[in-house]
């Protein structure tokens, strides 16, 4: 009742303002739900206004409804068909849907999500977000419904001329999903070199932790966190710490760093600095601190389960 109420009273106090700067304070906001019925609001009378109804499409995308996505984007493309970046989120729309959806459901879309990607490098040949797309799509597609790594190298291998960090990173990707690690490795060290970005560092200490060289993928972090003194980059050393008992005390300064700095924008929530701390005091044989971390994860997060878990081998020391 309240919902309909809103739709009804929305267009009063929100056209004789400026409806886009609104929708879009919202959106920034983080409002979605708002954002969203206010956007279908204001369609009502302009259904095809492609301000509001790209907006509409990165709103639905940001809940994760996709069904809803497709339809927004199908629309957009069909208004129009010669925008690269709408034929692109269109086809990640679908993606995204077939992920969510039955295994013959996805079969159907897998054409048209492929169609798409194409279409948007068909009409810009420079769209790294494309190219990534296709790289991916033929990397973890299996052979039979069309994936292929001599495809998915090709894409790659056309982002060195766009973007040479890319290249890399793309490669990298391809070699890491084919267990060609000393290759993944190259391409990753190169990427670092190139663009020495946190998500450079990131794949490369992912893929030594991956690979269970696990005081390679400390280093790493180690390196990146001197270079670029991102407060996330402690917990990820303390994270990989904890988890393979090593250099614990590094971990453990790392993880105290983390949660004395802390802001949301860290991303990782306080409970798993907490429990990446147990876990570092139960290696140290240290019952008591570890039970006194997992009790304060726990606090924060009643439910969380490796926490839970965590603490039922503290107890049993």
């Amino acid at each position: 009742m309240i919902k309909h109420l809103l739709i009804l009273l929305f267009p009063f106090f929100v056209f004789g303002q400026a409806p886009f700067s609104k929708a879009d304070s919202l959106f920034q906001n983080k409002e979605y739900s708002q954002a969203e019925l206010l956007l279908n609001s204001i369609l009502k009378e302009t259904p095809n206004n492609i301000k509001f109804l790209e907006l509409l499409g990165e709103t639905y995308t940001l809940q994760e409804k996709w069904e809803d996505a497709v339809e927004v984007f199908r629309k957009l493309v069909d208004i129009e068909p010669e925008s690269a970046e709408y034929h692109y989120k269109y086809g990640g729309a679908l993606g995204m849907k077939a992920i969510r959806s039955n295994a013959v459901s996805a079969f159907f879309m897998i054409d048209n999500i492929e169609d798409e990607f194409l279409k948007t490098l068909a009409l810009d040949k420079n769209h790294i977000d494309a190219h990534w797309a296709l790289v991916v799509y033929y990397t973890e597609l299996p052979g039979i419904l069309g994936g292929s790594i001599k495809k998915a190298l090709k894409y790659s291998e056309e982002l060195k001329t766009i973007s040479l960090v890319d290249y890399y990173l793309s490669k990298g990707y391809v070699y890491k999903y084919g267990d060609k690690f000393e290759l993944a490795e190259e391409n990753y060290l190169k990427a670092v070199e190139v663009g020495g970005s946190l998500t450079c560092f990131q794949k490369l200490s992912d893929l030594y932790e991956t690979e269970g060289s696990h005081q390679k993928a400390i280093n790493t972090i180690e390196e990146a966190n001197d270079k670029l003194q991102r407060n996330s980059l402690n917990y990820q050393l303390g994270k990989v710490s904890a988890a393979y008992n090593l250099e614990l005390e590094k971990g453990e300064n790392c993880l105290k760093k983390y949660i004395e700095n802390y802001t949301p924008e860290d991303g990782i929530p306080l409970g798993w600095a907490y429990y990446r701390l147990a876990q570092i005091f139960r290696h140290k044989n240290n019952q008591q601190t570890a039970l006194s971390w997992i009790n304060k994860s726990l606090y924060f997060q009643p439910d969380f389960e490796p926490a839970q878990k965590e603490k039922e081998l503290i107890l049993k020391m």
